[in-house]
């Protein structure tokens, strides 16, 4: 049985890579691609995919949250 404070325990690294690997599958979505083409050119020009994706989590699960 697992100890209940690993559960609680981060590793940096590791948190970078499951963000590295959960951004990779946001970005190949479809609700993604479609959120990005729905977008206008000038909101999203010159923004890191970190910002994109972050902002399209934020507007999706405010919209579920609706």
């Amino acid at each position: 049985m697992a100890n209940i404070q690993s559960f609680y325990h981060t590793d940096p690294l590791e948190d970078a890579n499951i963000w590295q690997n959960l951004k990779q599958a946001i970005v190949k979505s479809s609700g993604f691609k479609r959120w990005q083409y729905e977008q206008s050119p000038e909101k999203i020009q010159d923004i890191s995919l970190d910002q994109l994706v972050s902002s399209y989590l934020r507007e999706t699960l405010e919209a579920l949250a609706y």
